[in-house]
């Protein structure tokens, strides 16, 4: 995909034109995850919605990934819409269940219980 300016997107935050940038966007989109509350979730793209990049994500997954560079947020918190947690983080589920969240038969997280509303 080309975005008008030419650039090209990579499904990384390498749209970002320099270093100062690419920190902006990640504490755009941790600003929104540390409001998250104890016993909540969001899905990654209610996270870019509210951190104005409705169509990304994407993004959002990839800077959560590397949210410890930039300090202590409740990355554990977001799931995909339909409430599956991360396929690599095999502890996200027990930080959930310790908050209070509540998990479906089929693993996934009741969203219609426990998706912030905000």
């Amino acid at each position: 995909m080309r975005f008008s300016d030419g650039a090209e997107w990579r499904g990384d935050v390498s749209l970002a034109q320099n270093e100062e940038e690419r920190r902006m966007l990640a504490y755009e989109v941790l600003s929104v995850v540390e409001e998250i509350p104890p016993g909540k979730v969001a899905s990654y793209g209610q996270i870019a919605r509210l951190a104005g990049r409705e169509r990304n994500a994407r993004l959002v997954g990839q800077i959560l990934s590397r949210a410890e560079y930039f300090g202590n947020y409740p990355c554990h918190r977001v799931v995909n819409h339909a409430g599956r947690t991360a396929p690599h983080w095999s502890g996200q589920r027990e930080l959930l269940e310790e908050e209070g969240v509540i998990f479906k038969e089929n693993g996934c997280v009741d969203m219609r219980k426990c998706q912030w509303e905000c």
